[in-house]
């Protein structure tokens, strides 16, 4: 009964983190915004940034994952597997959130020792949209790493537990 109700809750945590990479993708993939100054119009979208695009191709690779992992959850021989790719997983999630923050950073409050301006004010509907993704993609690293301790935990019991 109880290793049931902990497939239960990996797979829902599996599920929410899916979620959260398909919601952060489909927002940052759908965000631009457009902007007219002194007659020449500019376009902010995700594309225009290396950051962001890496932060999709991650969050991707990561619904992608998930996804393979809830088909074979059910047949899991490959536990110490699944907890070197969760790792894997995390670590990238984690990386591209954090490479896309310090654009976002850059975006909202500029850089003054670079003269670099804040580019939010003009594109405010572009900005507010990576937030939501950025959020989402935070919400899934998290739930990445609950899933990892969560792995850790269902590995290194059986070897903790056995009496020498």
């Amino acid at each position: 009964m109880a290793v049931e109700m902990k497939k239960v809750f990996t797979i829902a945590l599996r599920l929410l983190a899916l979620a959260s990479t398909v919601v952060a993708i489909v927002v940052m993939v759908r965000s631009h915004d457009s902007a007219e100054v002194f007659n020449l119009t500019f376009t902010a979208k995700y594309s225009n940034t290396p950051a962001f695009k890496y932060f999709v191709i991650a969050e991707a690779v990561g619904g992608a994952y998930t996804v393979i992992v809830i088909f074979l959850y059910s047949k899991s021989i490959l536990g110490r597997l699944i907890i070197i790719l969760d790792t894997v997983i995390t670590v990238l999630l984690s990386s591209s959130i954090s490479a896309a923050l310090a654009i976002a950073q850059v975006g909202k409050k500029g850089n003054s020792h670079a003269g670099w301006l804040p580019v939010c004010g003009q594109v405010p509907r572009f900005c507010d949209q990576a937030t939501i993704s950025l959020i989402a993609g935070f919400v899934a690293a998290v739930v990445y790493f609950v899933l990892l301790l969560c792995s850790l935990h269902a590995v290194l019991t059986p070897i903790f537990a056995a009496k020498p």
